[in-house]
């Protein structure tokens, strides 16, 4: 290489002069630096992608929200068919008239003189027939002697108290199961534990899913038989049992001073928002 060109000359050239540039090397060399740069920026693209598609993704998925309220038992219990009327009483029916003898006095006086409704009666005709003030036609009936009262002892006994059954699964009691901490614990944990994206993950629609689970507290607070009660599909329904038997120990319900089994039952409504 002359010497004039020498100052102006790439390094590569000077560094390959004489040499067989035609071998790789001399290429591969001089493109390197296009080719780190081009790598570089590939890089960075696919960085900017995966960050932009993390911060779009929670956009997306916060379109729902779960609502947890409480229910009562007697809220959703079905309501009782309308029972039909009861018959009618029947007709009262009068008693059939008994035969009467009016009873007099003996009295003497002349046979013509006695009237035929004053005459007395011979013993034998009497035997069926009861003794008033007045003659009255009617049935004969044999005369039956009043009953004797019975005199009470004026000591009224009181009634015996069946024993209540305390190992029986409990509906209404005196004070009710509670979660550790309150109902504002036990929402925090329903709303902290449950998957809110579950009926989106599922293609529901825009709209509400309410879930009612009903459980278990039993006398040490253990819970069991979570169960749903309706399933308005999409995954909420099972979702809603999953978190429920995942949960801690209760403090169990109490009837007459004993902690006695409770079934508790739990409202939970996911809600999709329209994007």
């Amino acid at each position: 290489m002359e010497s004039s060109k020498i100052l102006t000359a790439d390094f590569l050239d000077i560094i390959f002069e004489g040499r067989n540039k035609e071998y790789g090397a001399y290429e591969l060399r001089k493109t390197y630096r296009r080719r780190i740069f081009t790598a570089l920026g590939i890089m960075a693209g696919l960085c900017l992608i995966i960050l932009l598609g993390s911060l779009i993704q929670p956009s997306q998925k916060n379109n729902t929200k779960i609502l947890v309220s409480e229910v009562k038992l007697e809220d959703v219990q079905e309501k009782k068919k309308d029972e039909p009327p009861p018959p009618p009483p029947p007709p009262k029916q009068e008693p059939p008239k008994v035969e009467i003898a009016k009873f007099t006095p003996p009295k003497i006086v002349p046979d013509q003189e006695v009237k035929p409704e004053e005459q007395i009666k011979e013993t034998e005709k009497l035997e069926d027939t009861k003794i008033g003030t007045i003659n009255q036609e009617g049935v004969k009936t044999d005369i039956v002697a009043p009953p004797v009262e019975a005199k009470g002892t004026g000591v009224v006994e009181a009634p015996k108290q069946q024993e209540e059954d305390y190992d029986k699964e409990f509906k209404t009691v005196q004070i009710e199961a509670k979660f550790p901490g309150g109902q504002g614990e036990w929402r925090k944990f329903l709303e902290r534990n449950l998957n809110s994206n579950v009926p989106v993950d599922n293609g529901a629609p825009a709209g509400n899913y309410t879930v009612i689970v009903s459980f278990l507290v039993d006398k040490d607070g253990n819970i069991s038989e979570v169960r749903a009660e309706n399933n308005p599909g999409h995954g909420t329904a099972e979702e809603a049992v999953r978190v429920i038997k995942r949960g801690p120990k209760w403090q169990p319900a109490v009837q007459n001073g004993r902690n006695v089994i409770y079934r508790q039952k739990q409202s939970i409504t996911f809600q999709v928002a329209e994007e």
